[in-house]
Formats: C-alpha cells, structure tokens, sequence
C-alpha cells in the first residue's frame, strides 16, 4: 500500500473532494523520507540561482527507495506534491529525483532526454 489513510480520510473521499492540505498531511506522515527528500531539494532550490535541484545520493536502504517509488509513481501525489512547492518533479533511476523552477522548461526537458538517462547509468545502480 502506498500511504496510510485515516478513516476521517477515507470518509472525506467517499463523499466528495478531498481537502489537498490533508492529503498532504497523509503523503508527509506516509512516506517520511520521501517527504523530506523533495522538502529538502526544494528548500535547496528555493535558497539558490539554479532552475533545478537535484539528489544524487541513493537511499539508505529498500524501504525508503520504496516510498520514493511510489510518491514519483503515483500522479495524484506528484501532482500535488509538485503545486504545494510550486514546481516540476523529474526522475532518473531509483533516486536521482529532480525540482525544476516552473519556467525552466530547456532544463527539465534536458534532464528528461533519453541521452540524459542513460549518461546518469552507473553499475552499481542497474538493479535498484
């Protein structure tokens, strides 16, 4: 299962929109180290001159690569992830997630080339 949902949740769901702060809320306390991986990059790019920021460093072990698989894999959570911080959300193998200011559009297609992809391979990540 991807997140860990409330019954007040659940309800919500089941009886129209759900509040997107309380989504977020759910992702955050869900999906902790993916949460704070994207919070950090986006303070990171937040507090710099760059059109995006990157990580290039794996995650401490399967269950945090986990929850980052899903938050990137889900487009309900991307996308909201993405409008709370005001930007794109790229990513390259298992871990190398990326931030893009909204009008860097040459850098996230860049980044998203398949000339990019495979110049980011490296051996010790083929099976993660």
């Amino acid at each position: 299962m991807s997140l860990t949902v409330s019954p007040q949740l659940v309800r919500q769901a089941e009886t129209g929109d759900v509040d997107e702060q309380a989504f977020l809320a759910c992702i955050r306390e869900s999906l902790p180290y993916a949460w704070n991986l994207i919070s950090g990059l986006a303070e990171r790019l937040r507090t710099s001159t760059a059109e995006f920021a990157d990580n290039q460093t794996p995650p401490p072990d399967e269950a945090a690569r986990g929850q980052l698989l899903r938050l990137l894999a889900s487009d309900a959570m991307r996308n909201t992830v993405e409008r709370h911080y005001g930007v794109r959300l790229a990513f390259q193998n298992c871990h190398r997630v990326a931030l893009f200011l909204p009008d860097a559009e040459d850098a996230l297609r860049e980044f998203t080339t398949p000339r990019a992809q495979i110049l980011n391979q490296q051996p010790e990540l083929v099976d993660c």
